[in-house]
């Protein structure tokens, strides 16, 4: 429980609320609801990126996760589907697609020093808003323990893949039951609930968190390169979007490459609308 030391909580609300409205929300945040929030990468042990497809979270947050990892963090990532559409090559099957984008992301997240990949291998383009995904992720969050979560920003207002919406949106979800001690997680009944303390949102209009990733630009972009069946045939042509984005965030983060994301304390996921504002 934060202390507020010699002023009451009636106090340093007023004061807050006399801050500029730029500044205000993530002063709300830091002195009342999560002290530590500017801290958070440097909290975090365990960290876990949800990806609706191979490679959608080296794009995102491909850096992070490699500066993560250098840490000493343990990092992990989920698939939720088998990349068995991604191509305009008609003579491949999605069957041979869906192997061949398994081995790349295999490689690519080693790159990147991620410790463990795992899949839960729904359709390509058919990934489901439904009850059993959300409870799949809830079992997941209590077995794997993570202290912060990635993943797409389902509120981004122009994302057309349903299945970066589907993700992210339960992933949300299942963030808020996952503590919930009498939420029941079908294949794990007997599983401990857990907090959750962080969901990162990338692919993101409204970031309010610029990482640093001048050191791991390199990995990101390695890691990504081998996502041959996405980018090797204009490989330069998104290697430059992809060095233009993160100088983009760099200039706000001061340094040189920066990736963005909206990062939100877990308590801010539930009937808390300034969390936009933050």
């Amino acid at each position: 429980m934060f202390s507020l030391g010699a002023l009451s909580l009636y106090d340093v609300l007023r004061e807050i609320i006399e801050l500029p409205e730029s500044e205000a929300y993530r002063e709300l945040v830091k002195k009342v609801i999560d002290p530590g929030f500017d801290k958070a990468l440097d909290k975090v042990e365990r960290v876990l990126c949800v990806s609706p497809h191979p490679n959608d979270c080296e794009l995102g947050v491909g850096g992070t996760l490699a500066s993560l990892a250098g840490k000493g963090k343990e990092v992990k990532l989920l698939v939720v589907s088998d990349g068995s559409l991604g191509t305009l090559d008609s003579s491949i099957s999605p069957e041979k697609l869906s192997e061949i984008r398994y081995r790349e992301q295999v490689d690519a997240s080693k790159v990147l020093g991620v410790k463990e990949v795992l899949w839960l291998g729904y359709s390509d383009g058919r990934v489901p808003y439904n009850n059993e995904l959300r409870n799949k992720l809830v079992c997941l969050f209590r077995s794997l323990k993570p202290d912060i979560i990635f993943a797409p920003d389902p509120w981004c207002p122009y994302e057309g893949h349903p299945d970066h919406r589907n993700v992210g949106l339960l992933t949300a979800e299942a963030i808020i039951f996952s503590p919930l001690p009498h939420y029941g997680c079908s294949e794990a009944p007997d599983s401990e609930s857990w907090f959750v303390s962080y969901l990162a949102l990338y692919n993101t209009p409204r970031p309010n968190a610029f990482n640093n990733i001048t050191s791991f630009i390199e990995a990101k972009l390695n890691a990504l390169r081998l996502h041959k069946t996405q980018f090797e045939h204009n490989w330069e042509h998104i290697k430059s979007l992809i060095l233009f984005s993160a100088a983009f965030y760099g200039r706000k983060a001061s340094t040189i490459y920066a990736e963005a994301f909206k990062l939100l304390p877990a308590q801010l996921l539930h009937a808390f609308p300034l969390a936009e504002k933050i």
